[in-house]
């Protein structure tokens, strides 16, 4: 099987964070390195096996997406292109090629910024208790999977770890001022309409997202990964059928696989067989070549 990286090491190269998937290197007071890993997380914890390129993949398809919606918002986005890295980067060039972003630092907001066009996840589960979903009423009757009457903007708190909570955009707006809740909520919607009519043309639906936002000087930048299966919700269009879970180009393989297992979702996290790390990788690349009409390199 394909090695996965699962850590990448930069010798004299000062990390500044290390999430689930993403290591973020420090490079000088304006600009940040953003490099993806193959590491996967179900269930909060980070999995003791990797998915084979699923780094590259999620790079490729923000870059994609970042360019895709150039004229919907601005990004954060330098280059990813190595050769113009700073020289102490390129020697580096195994690690980095395919799967890294040189970006501009940016004072990230503290809010998720989610749409959903469809029903599931912790919005089914919402729907399920109160009848809305973030505090959003919705009509009766919907099924796990249903598509909404039209797009919504659910905000969600970040977690350093754990599960993100779901919040009401006044709970957001008091976090950060309405003019801002209000211009995050447009431009989630603006990004979420043209992604999701440019899927559909790839018989893909885009079920739910979610998008991060900072400021760069006073520019309100989109930032983070972007539209990967990562961060949302793919469905093959032809196999949609509301009612219970959706066939989609996601990690939902790999959570199948651990509940099949029963794992009691604590740690330490187990391992994948290689058959389902080949088939979840796999699952990746084909959303990417679905949506871009390209194959990964």
């Amino acid at each position: 099987m394909p090695q996965a990286l699962l850590d990448t090491n930069l010798p004299g190269i000062p990390l500044h964070a290390r999430g689930k998937v993403r290591d973020v290197y420090a490079i000088d007071a304006e600009r940040l390195l953003i490099v993806a890993s193959d590491r996967i997380s179900a269930f909060d914890y980070i999995l003791a096996s990797g998915i084979p390129d699923k780094g590259r993949v999620l790079t490729q398809l923000s870059l994609f997406w970042f360019d895709f919606l150039k004229d919907v918002t601005p990004n954060h986005l330098i280059t990813a292109n190595v050769d113009e890295y700073p020289v102490v980067l390129r020697e580096h060039a195994e690690q980095l090629e395919g799967r890294s972003m040189l970006v501009h630092r940016a004072r990230m907001i503290d809010v998720e910024c989610v749409a959903r066009g469809y029903l599931c996840g912790s919005g089914w589960k919402d729907y399920q208790a109160t009848g809305s979903v973030c505090g959003i009423a919705l009509p009766s009757g919907l099924q796990d999977g249903s598509q909404l009457p039209e797009p919504i903007f659910t905000p969600a708190t970040k977690a350093q770890s754990g599960h993100d909570e779901n919040i009401s955009f006044d709970q957001a707006a008091a976090a950060i001022g309405m003019e801002l809740a209000v211009e995050l909520r447009r431009r989630t919607l603006e990004i979420y309409a043209t992604a999701a009519a440019y899927a559909a043309t790839k018989g893909i639906l885009l079920a739910d997202t979610k998008f991060e936002f900072g400021h760069v000087g006073d520019k309100l930048v989109l930032g983070d990964e972007v539209l990967t299966p990562d961060s949302s919700r793919f469905w093959p269009r032809d196999t949609w059928a509301p009612g219970g879970a959706q066939q989609s180009f996601d990690k939902q393989y790999v959570r199948n696989y651990l509940e099949a297992i029963a794992w009691n979702k604590q740690p330490p996290a187990p391992a994948l067989p290689d058959e389902v790390a080949l088939e979840t990788s796999a699952k990746y690349k084909e959303a990417y070549r679905i949506l871009t009409g390209k194959t990964l390199d």
